[in-house]
């Protein structure tokens, strides 16, 4: 399940700004000006740089301005890419604690037979020694887009971070929804992966995986994970019907398959 967690972590978002080329600035003023922002400049794919202005607006309104900046166009195969790594995301996150909930309560049930001595100087070690694989608890895969300014004269200057977390995604997917219209021959609209939706459907489901029947009630640190039955990618919606609760090793054999 560890390596499974880090397949979920690499989901990738494909937001860029603009490119408008490469250069290389060089100061050859013959007074002695610091100008010490223009040193702390941020440059990649993920940074925009902009007036004071839009940086603050960026601030007011990130959603907005992160489509606006980082050519993100608001159709349903934006929402669909950000539902995926959405889900993707939010799975890592809880299968993080699951695991780390599993390995301490093998240790807890060794407990008594290790010296005291050793479990208290050198538990990190005894983990090694047991064999159980490191698992990275850091939230560093999280993509982060910046708008940067810096002013003419490179003594001031100011960033908008926007950190696409789980709980961030969670709220873009909503707010792309309120501006994409998925059609449905029944509902007349799409409903859209959320994480309430994400919780109805494993209560509907009994918190039990609907291809191996193995569920929390059996398996308490079950990762449990939502499949869309025909995918995305076959032409599936995101409605409850073509929903269905996967534990994490059958979600993972069934990939984009039409089982």
């Amino acid at each position: 399940m560890n390596h499974h967690i880090q397949e979920l972590k690499c989901s990738y978002i494909n937001v860029k700004s603009y490119d408008y080329g490469s250069s290389i600035l060089q100061d050859t003023s013959k007074y002695n000006l610091k100008r010490r922002e223009w040193s702390n400049e941020l440059k990649n794919n993920q940074v925009h740089n902009c007036s004071s202005t839009v940086c603050k607006n960026a601030n007011s309104q990130p959603f907005k301005y992160l489509c606006k900046y980082f050519n993100l166009k608001t159709d349903e195969e934006t929402l669909s890419n950000f539902e995926n790594v959405l889900n993707d995301f939010a799975a890592a996150e809880q299968g993080k604690k699951l695991l780390q909930a599993e390995r301490e309560i093998i240790i807890n049930s060794i407990k008594n037979d290790i010296p005291v001595l050793i479990y208290t100087l050198s538990k990190e070690r005894l983990i090694k020694e047991l064999g159980f694989e490191t698992i990275d608890l850091s939230d560093l895969y999280f993509p982060v887009y910046t708008f940067q300014y810096v002013s003419a004269g490179g003594n001031s200057s100011a960033r908008c971070d926007i950190k696409l977390d789980v709980e961030n995604l969670d709220k873009f997917v909503n707010y792309l929804s309120g501006i994409v219209k998925f059609r449905n021959s029944i509902q007349g609209q799409r409903d859209l992966m959320t994480s309430k939706l994400r919780e109805q459907i494993k209560v509907r489901d009994s918190y039990t995986c609907k291809s191996c029947n193995i569920s929390t009630h059996i398996e308490k640190n079950l990762l449990l994970e939502i499949d869309h039955i025909v995918p995305l990618s076959k032409g599936g919606i995101t409605s409850e019907s073509n929903l269905q609760t996967l534990c994490w090793r059958c979600n993972r054999s069934k990939g984009a398959k039409i089982l």
